[in-house]
């Protein structure tokens, strides 16, 4: 981790509970980031993502994570964890913009938001809260310049187009502080898929696996049954770019985005952005099969499971997948 996020606060925007690419990342977050502040979830399904996060939270020993449920965009599918939170779970939060307005108050300088679902919640930050949008450093999982579609726009953006050119408009005004996006061009790649026969599921897996390993195995056979049987990392490799982790690079790119939410670099109406250029995808998934490599069953009973400062550690592709 770069010495620059140390002590920055971290909120993560993310659509969990549907492809298992967001529970793995939330997992690394919690389990690596003492400053790990709130998860927001995005296309919310009556609040059902919030309350998989806080479960998840939870088995994680991770109390001092806030759990808010932020927008719901009234999409009914990508959502495979419907009965994996028990009942005693209660609802949470769904008042995004006092939670940011808390985290901003117990920090002096700039909080990290790490966009892993459509900009809803973003969108919403940026128009009612200037003063805090003026404080994000924004990472956002999203956008392509060579999408697989090229009819429409990438998954995240596609979402809620909207949001998104509420975002780009802010970010060419300077409303909001240059933002970096992670794009689908980078991080659609087979060298990120997890699946069955992958070390991060068969850690996982392990007979004497932790509780929130189990759900996470849950969360990632859900996906496989029904879905496809591979999940490509795109919201980690987003999570270490916000890290200042060494794996994605990137370059200044005057950024469009047409009216259907496709973007396009635009030397004459483009707003500058930071835009992914290409990543080193091998030593990535080395690094995330680090952050939720599991302790012996000893330790484990010695030391509980209490987020692990790793800061030294630098350490399939298929056109029918519905991923991102």
């Amino acid at each position: 981790m770069s010495t620059e996020s140390m002590g920055v606060p971290v909120v993560l925007d993310t659509d969990i509970g549907g492809d298992a690419d967001d529970a793995l990342a939330v997992a690394a977050a919690a389990r690596l980031l003492p400053d790990l502040a709130a998860v927001v979830t995005g296309d919310e399904l009556d609040g059902q993502r919030a309350r998989f996060a806080r479960h998840l939270l939870d088995l994680l020993d991770r109390p001092d994570v806030v759990t808010v449920a932020g927008a719901d965009l009234g999409h009914v599918r990508d959502f495979v964890v419907e009965d994996l939170v028990p009942d005693d779970v209660p609802a949470q939060r769904v008042d995004v913009v006092d939670v940011l307005l808390e985290v901003c108050a117990r920090a002096d300088g700039p909080v990290r938001w790490v966009g892993m679902g459509p900009l809803t919640n973003l969108a919403r930050i940026v128009t009612e809260v200037p003063v805090v949008a003026a404080r994000l450093q924004v990472t956002q999982m999203g956008g392509a310049l060579r999408y697989r579609h090229p009819d429409r726009a990438e998954h995240n953006v596609h979402q809620d187009v909207a949001a998104t050119a509420t975002v780009f408009a802010a970010a060419a005004d300077g409303r909001l502080p240059r933002p970096s996006f992670v794009a689908s061009e980078v991080t659609w790649d087979p060298r990120i898929a997890v699946t069955r026969e992958s070390p991060i599921y068969q850690g996982l897996a392990a007979d004497d696996a932790p509780a929130w390993a189990r759900l996470l195995v849950q969360s990632l056979d859900r996906w496989f049954e029904r879905f496809h049987p591979a999940t490509l990392q795109h919201d980690a490799l987003t999570l270490t770019a916000a890290l200042g982790l060494p794996f994605v690079s990137f370059d200044m790119l005057p950024i469009r985005l047409d009216d259907v939410g496709r973007t396009s670099v635009d030397e004459t109406s483009g707003a500058p952005m930071r835009w992914s250029l290409r990543a080193e995808h091998e030593p990535f998934m080395n690094w995330l099969a680090a952050a939720l490599a599991l302790a012996s069953s000893t330790a484990r009973s010695t030391a509980g499971h209490r987020p692990v400062d790793r800061r030294a550690e630098g350490c399939c592709q298929n056109s029918s997948s519905p991923a991102i």
